[in-house]
């Protein structure tokens, strides 16, 4: 089920109620269409389509594996002026911002090398974001990537829990 937010990634207003969590609905379970004139730049020589789909494959991959391991999936594309949160999901009490990266092969290194320090900042702004939209405190919180490696048979996913710790 796709939803089209507002152009400033503010989904529905938040007092249409909270899960059991106390997340607002208005921030669980959207998957958020993304206007293709505002995608990132393709790496070089990749069509812009089979980036997406590459994208969505891994996101579909690691949505199944972060289930198969217990993971309580709240969202997925979480927009925000900073960018979107590929999943946002629960892991026991812990509230948990996964980044998908996917890499068709390692010819430009693995998967979870593309999730630099200044990808890590603009995470934790989003973050910030979905935190500040919550009528409570979560509880504890920490960032996830999973890294989708498609050259092999079947895919290998590898999931780095807590993967990078934000200061400040």
């Amino acid at each position: 089920m796709a939803t089209e937010w507002p152009r400033n990634g503010h989904g529905p207003s938040i007092e249409q109620g909270v899960d059991s969590a106390g997340i607002p609905w208005a921030l669980l379970g959207h998957s958020v269409a993304i206007p293709p004139g505002e995608l990132v730049a393709t790496a070089p020589g990749m069509p812009e389509a089979y980036r997406q789909t590459l994208g969505k494959l891994g996101e579909d991959l690691a949505c199944a594996e972060l289930e198969r391991r217990g993971y309580a999936l709240l969202a997925r594309r979480y927009r925000t002026r900073a960018g979107e949160i590929d999943i946002v999901a629960r892991d026991g009490e812990t509230l948990v911002f996964v980044e998908v990266k996917a890499r068709a092969d390692e010819a430009c290194g693995h998967p979870a090398e593309a999730v630099t320090p200044q990808k890590q900042r603009r995470l934790a702004r989003m973050a910030l974001d979905f935190l500040a939209r919550l009528p409570s405190a979560p509880g504890p919180c920490r960032f996830d990537v999973v890294a989708v490696l498609m050259s092999t048979s079947p895919p290998t996913i590898t999931v780095y829990q807590n993967a990078f710790v934000v200061d400040g």
